[in-house]
């Protein structure tokens, strides 16, 4: 595919899109300046959870369903019987997703906050810090995967399944490996109801939702319209109930980041060289096996996010709002926005890396 061809084919952005790592910039200024300037507001926020006990906060959830629920709705579940052929690329994630990526996540961790890192941190801050690294990278990226993929073009079908494979295994294996990897930092027990409520709400509750918008809309009014004349118009809706998310977070997070400012730029360093490396090697293998572009793409986002309202609700659950787990969460989010963004744009960039039919694998 030539350069002229792979122009036409890239998605056009539009204008909240377009500046879309901006906006995100913004969202987290004005969040942390919320949560200095009006603290007694923030906390009540933060206080409104769904259900006793569930960490999951309501206001950040009604977020993510206005987040999700779009992304959802073009999901053809009648197209889902196809990856069975497609295997490929549902098998590199999953095994970046559960081999690589924690170990790795721990491996780097340990040896910035224990080794080279260790002059500006105590032993106990360090510890904190690699556990809340840990429970980041061992909850795969669900719910703002639909985000990414989007912005990529990326089959959302396929992201379905790869998305809800990893919300089972997430089920059976986050604990364990979370308890493994952080038994030399800490005693853990991670509540299960929390990783239970958490997938039901920013995963099934919009599932639901979109499919039966979906199904409302093409009876009504045809699969035509609904494609062509409603889908662009949630685009905005999309992208401001993500901004609206992170303000929300780094408003709960103000006192966390201001009172650390060193220590965010420390924690920063190994999610970063995580972030990157697991994009790189996902989207690497997805070509080496001649994976379809709308497969990679999405691919190596999955590969390389996380399920961050999981990871800071579990670190605060474990370790409370304050802790240094909960700090290394927070950072994660305030890396992997913009990062991510920035992979997606790579990976628009390098779509003609990609042959228009691949092999089917």
């Amino acid at each position: 595919m030539g350069p002229a061809e792979n122009e036409t084919t890239v998605k056009r952005l539009d204008f909240f899109e377009r500046y879309l790592t901006i906006w995100v910039a913004l969202c987290m200024v004005a969040g942390v300046l919320l949560g200095k300037l009006l603290p007694g507001l923030t906390a009540a926020v933060r206080s409104l959870e769904l259900g006793e006990g569930s960490q999951v906060n309501g206001p950040i959830a009604v977020l993510i369903w206005l987040m999700i629920t779009p992304m959802m709705m073009k999901v053809d579940f009648g197209s889902i019987r196809n990856v069975g052929k497609r295997p490929g690329g549902l098998i590199v994630t999953l095994i970046v997703n559960w081999i690589v990526k924690p170990f790795s996540m721990a491996a780097l961790a340990w040896l910035f906050f224990k080794v080279i890192f260790a002059t500006f941190l105590s032993p106990s801050e360090a510890d904190q810090y690699i556990a809340g690294c840990i429970i980041l990278a061992a909850a795969p990226c669900t719910a703002m995967v639909f985000v990414w993929s989007h912005l990529t073009d990326g089959d959302p079908a396929y992201t379905l399944v790869q998305v809800s494979v990893n919300d089972l295994i997430m089920l059976v294996l986050f604990v364990p490996i979370v308890q493994f990897l952080v038994s030399g930092a800490s005693d853990l027990t991670v509540p299960f109801q929390v990783l239970v409520v958490s997938v039901g709400v920013f995963i099934v509750v919009p599932l639901v939702a979109g499919t039966l918008f979906r199904l409302y809309f093409i009876r009504s009014r045809g699969k035509e319209w609904f494609e062509r004349e409603l889908l662009p118009r949630f685009a905005p809706l999309t992208i401001a109930a993500l901004l609206a998310t992170l303000t929300l977070i780094f408003a709960f997070q103000a006192e966390n980041i201001t009172g650390r400012p060193l220590h965010v730029a420390l924690i920063a360093v190994p999610i970063l060289l995580q972030v990157y490396f697991n994009a790189s090697l996902t989207y690497g293998l997805m070509k080496l096996l001649k994976v379809d572009y709308s497969i990679a793409a999405p691919g190596a986002l999955i590969g390389a996010s996380n399920f961050f309202e999981l990871a800071v609700a579990t670190a605060i659950a474990l370790f409370g709002p304050d802790s240094g787990a909960a700090l290394a969460t927070v950072v994660g989010v305030l890396v992997e926005v913009p990062v991510m963004l920035s992979v997606c744009a790579a990976c628009n960039r390098t779509k003609h890396w990609f042959p228009k039919q691949a092999l089917q694998v």
